[in-house]
Formats: structure tokens, C-alpha cells, sequence
């Protein structure tokens, strides 16, 4: 069950303010940046396929859907790692395999993802649906110009995309590789380990909130695109706000949190 959070003071409601300002303002500064290319995995030719979302879109894809309970790296690298066991990276190569097939690529030493049979079934079914429901071309999900809710629902239709999976992948299409939408209301932030552990030190959100919950918190705090929180706080989480001993010294939004200045032997530390 939820903690219900307590009365803000006056002074409290201005720093969390002037905190929501700041982070809004640095998430559309990286957005109005020239796109860069992205490492999504540290290996130069599985970046570079994962960048070209024109010629192999499937790959941001299957990306997208490998991520689940496993290093955002590892995932990444999961469809490039695909391509060279089977010999192709291109899609249509990909049509002609079985799930069998596709099973046994996954399964084969070292495998490929933590959960390598549900993977290759879930592969499998991406395949199908880029096949039929977009004649082979993964980047018809996102051309167009449509409304970032037709994004969303078009992720949610792949086997395995929960809201967190669909949200993120909407957010690195048009933050990352600046894919044009109409708008941004239904790019919510994505839930993760990180993004919950550092909105909650911030003062956003109570200790144990639900995902529901840190969801409709950033929709409240800023409801034309409330997944423009994301990357900083996903950024501080891996790298500075850990989940123990977090290097405040370092932060720059330390004197903004209210983490630093908690009471470490008051339980309120979360």
C-alpha cells in the first residue's frame, strides 16, 4: 500500500517547484539539441544498425521489446548478436525463420537474453506483426507525423510491451532520434528502478509509490509531455543517485533534493 504523503509546507512547494522548472527545462534543452548518434552498446557495428531506424528499424525494436529484466545494454545488443548467429541482419532474412529456429539461435552458448525461449516466442511475434501489419517496415510505427498515443498503442500491440516498454520507446524516438509526432501527451515516463528511486529522493513522489502512481505525478507536474523527465532522472540513478551509498557531493541537483538534507536516523531516508 501507498505511504501517503505528507502536508507540504509553503517552502517546500517553491523548491519543488523550482525543481520540476529546472528539470523541465533540461529535458527540452537535450531535445532541442542536434541529434548524435547513440551507443546504445559499446559495439561500434551494433550501434550503427541500431541508429539506421531508416534501413533497419527493426532493430530499435527488438531492442525496445528485449528490454526486461536484463541490462539495457545487453538487450540492446540482442538483435545485432541475432543477426550474426543467423547469418543476416536484414529483415526479410528474418521472415523465413521459425520460432524454433529463432529459439535455438537464443538458446545457443552464451544465450542471449536472461529468458531466451520467451524472447525467441516474442521475437517471433514481432516478426509476424512488422511482416503483416506494416509490410515489413518497423519505422511505418512511427512515420507520418502521428500523435504520440498512436505510437504508444502501436508498441502496446507487440507481444511482450507493457507501458513501460512502449512509453520508452516512444521517448527515444522522438528525444533521442527526434522523430516528429504531432504531440507529447502520451509519452509518460517510464517506471524503472532508477527513475522511481530518484523522483522519490527529489521530493516528487512518497516512499513505495505505485508505478501508477509516479506516472500520473509527472502528468500532474507537467502534462505536455511528462516523459521529458526521464533520461535526467534515469541518467542520475545508474550513475550518481545509487541505491546505496548515492554520491550527493557529486550531483549537481543536490541542493534541490531533499535526500541530502533528510534525516538519516528519522526513517524518512528512502
Amino acid at each position: 500500500m501507498t505511504t501517503a504523503p505528507k502536508p507540504v509546507q509553503l517552502g517546500e512547494t517553491r523548491r519543488l517547484d523550482q525543481l520540476r522548472e529546472l528539470l523541465v527545462s533540461e529535458g527540452y534543452e537535450r531535445l532541442a539539441k542536434p541529434r548524435v548518434f547513440l551507443e546504445f552498446t559499446g559495439v561500434k557495428e551494433a550501434d550503427s544498425l541500431l541508429n539506421d531506424i531508416d534501413g533497419h528499424p527493426h532493430f530499435f525494436v527488438f531492442a525496445c521489446l528485449a528490454d526486461r529484466q536484463v541490462p539495457s545494454e545487453k538487450a540492446s545488443l540482442l538483435p545485432f548478436e541475432l543477426g550474426k548467429r543467423r547469418g543476416s541482419f536484414d529483415f526479410s532474412s528474418l521472415t523465413k525463420l521459425s520460432r524454433q529456429q529463432i529459439e535455438e539461435a537464443m538458446l545457443a552458448p552464451p544465450p542471449l537474453h536472461r529468458f531466451p525461449t520467451v524472447m525467441a516466442g516474442i521475437l517471433y511475434s514481432a516478426i509476424l506483426r512488422i511482416d503483416c501489419e506494416y509490410k515489413g517496415n518497423a519505422a511505418a510505427i512511427w512515420t507520418g507525423r502521428p500523435s504520440s498515443a498512436t505510437v504508444v498503442r502501436r508498441f502496446l500491440e507487440f507481444e511482450g510491451a507493457g507501458q513501460k516498454i512502449a512509453t520508452m520507446a516512444a521517448n527515444i524516438l522522438v528525444r533521442d532520434f527526434r522523430i516528429d509526432v504531432s504531440d507529447r501527451y502520451s509519452i509518460d515516463i517510464s517506471v524503472d528502478v532508477h527513475v522511481r528511486r530518484v523522483f522519490t529522493r527529489l521530493g516528487f513522489v512518497p516512499a513505495n509509490a505505485s508505478p501508477e502512481y509516479v506516472i500520473y505525478r509527472a502528468r500532474e507536474l507537467h502534462p505536455e509531455y511528462p516523459g521529458v523527465f526521464d533520461v535526467v532522472l534515469w541518467e542520475l540513478g545508474r550513475t550518481l543517485c545509487l541505491p546505496k551509498q548515492p554520491m550527493c557531493e557529486r550531483c549537481a541537483w543536490a541542493q534541490f533534493c531533499s535526500y541530502p538534507n533528510s534525516d538519516p536516523n528519522g526513517g524518512s531516508r528512502p
